[in-house]
């Protein structure tokens, strides 16, 4: 299958989104050519394939499952040696291992290639609070937002834990921005800011070149 295109009949894009799966083939076999690398990418698409025709909330959960039965969580300063680095599929894939931004970065590009509209995903930069329900520590952390409608209650994708639950069941996630590929917003609320998250955040911008390299288009 060359193009997956998120354009199926329970949803209604604004825009096509593509991934040209040779592509993403061929830039796997160029910087990451173990056969482990292109079965997993096999996975991944199969994955897609068969979740295609569910309902919404079993594709949230089939991406869900697939990602933790398939990665390992590992900091970026082990995998790439800097601070900071949002993986693109392409890349978690090959390794099989990824952070909270890359994990929530591939349910992102997995439910909009599965025909979920932009307007109802967004990439949320939380703080996660560390300890007891009163604890004043917190580290900072990436989920994935999946609204219903406008103004429904989102539920909560997380590399850290594998059940999905409603926002109001994750007290311990306290939202600072969240994004897509159309907006950036501040806090939880629904305020969009004027400027694009390619505008103002320069790893979004860099993920995003790199994407159109590998195949997929946003």
């Amino acid at each position: 299958m060359l193009f997956i295109a998120a354009a199926l009949h329970n949803h209604a894009l604004e825009t096509p989104f593509l991934i040209d799966f040779s592509q993403f083939d061929r830039y796997l076999e160029q910087s990451a050519p173990a056969s482990t690398t292109l079965a997993t990418s096999s996975a991944w698409q199969q994955m897609l394939q068969d979740a295609a025709n569910l309902p919404v909330v079993q594709q949230l959960e089939t991406v869900n499952t697939f990602l933790h039965n398939t990665l390992s969580y590992e900091l970026d300063t082990s995998l790439y040696q800097v601070e900071d680095y949002w993986a693109s599929p392409a890349e978690i894939l090959a390794s099989r291992r990824g952070d909270c931004e890359d994990w929530a970065i591939t349910s992102y590009i997995s439910l909009r290639a599965l025909g979920i509209p932009d307007t109802q995903l967004r990439l949320v930069y939380v703080r996660a609070r560390v300890g007891a329900e009163h604890s004043g520590l917190s580290l900072a952390h990436m989920v994935l937002a999946y609204y219903p409608d406008a103004e429904a209650e989102p539920l909560i994708i997380d590399s850290l834990i594998q059940n999905i639950l409603p926002a109001s069941a994750r007290p311990d996630l306290t939202p600072v921005f969240s994004f897509n590929s159309t907006g950036l917003w501040a806090g939880s609320g629904n305020q969009k800011s004027k400027h694009s998250a390619s505008a103002r955040l320069s790893r979004w911008r860099d993920l995003v070149a790199r994407l159109s390299l590998q195949g997929i288009f946003l």
